[in-house]
């Protein structure tokens, strides 16, 4: 935990919480199974299945379109690689990722052409393909391209299927109680809310990867544009995450409608 961040025990299970706090400093609670590990022991490969029973108390920026009364910062659960290390002394990598992921306004990580840069979706990441590697050299001129709009249609579902970038806002009130489960497997991952699909991609991360279920003040700008950008909101009330009950299967499983 830092800062504001802490957790409790309530009624309804684990609450992750983040205290009224400025943004002068950062605050996160976070749950994981990998701090202090080098990333070639984190936990997790495919095939495996996370479920869980989660709510938040603010509605996501999706809902109110009003930044004031908005869920801010970032949360989420899933599985990352840590690329930044955020979580214990690493050196930095590319980023691997299979989560539900929410981030407001000022965060834009619009890394997909048909979705905001901001909002509560499922998502995943996997700048680690042979495809990304390929491409790389020619980050320096693609970067002022993508500043014209009809060139940035074009060449940047390029970019994106590079990275195995595939997302999709989840249309559901973070403030009820789902159930939300991603099935990650070795040629791709389904995610879906209260037992129906929600997102179906070949892009699945190789692992390992470690779990993490966090809620914080953080922000990030990330663009094909050349946007980059890193800063802490905040927070004028406390904001939390209520966790019932998690499960991770491993092994190939039967599929999101079975349960």
């Amino acid at each position: 935990m830092t800062g504001a961040g802490g957790w409790e025990y309530s009624p309804d299970g684990l609450r992750l919480v983040n205290d009224a706090t400025p943004n002068t400093g950062y605050t996160n609670a976070q749950i994981d199974d990998y701090q202090h590990l080098n990333r070639r022991r984190f936990p997790w490969r495919p095939p495996l299945r996370l479920i869980l029973r989660a709510r938040f108390s603010h509605p996501s920026i999706d809902e109110t379109g009003d930044p004031t009364t908005a869920l801010s910062g970032t949360a989420g659960f899933g599985f990352w690689n840590d690329p930044f290390g955020m979580a214990g002394p690493r050196t930095p990598a590319l980023p691997q990722s299979v989560w539900f992921f929410y981030t407001a306004p000022p965060s834009n990580l619009k890394l997909e052409v048909d979705t905001p840069g901001w909002g509560w979706k499922a998502a995943t990441v996997n700048a680690r393909r042979r495809q990304f590697a390929a491409l790389a050299p020619t980050i320096p001129l693609a970067v002022p391209l993508m500043n014209v709009p009809w060139l940035y249609r074009r060449l940047w579902p390029v970019g994106q299927r590079a990275i195995g970038v595939s997302e999709r806002t989840v249309p559901v009130s973070m403030t009820d109680w789902h159930i939300y489960a991603i099935d990650w497997r070795t040629d791709g991952v389904t995610f879906g809310v209260d037992g129906q699909p929600l997102l179906a991609t070949p892009y699945a991360p190789v692992g390992p990867l470690g779990l993490v279920i966090w809620l914080d003040n953080q922000y990030m700008q990330v663009t094909p544009w050349g946007q980059f950008g890193w800063g802490t909101v905040a927070k004028p009330a406390a904001q939390w995450m209520d966790v019932d009950w998690i499960v991770v299967e491993p092994g190939r499983s039967p599929g999101l409608l079975a349960r």
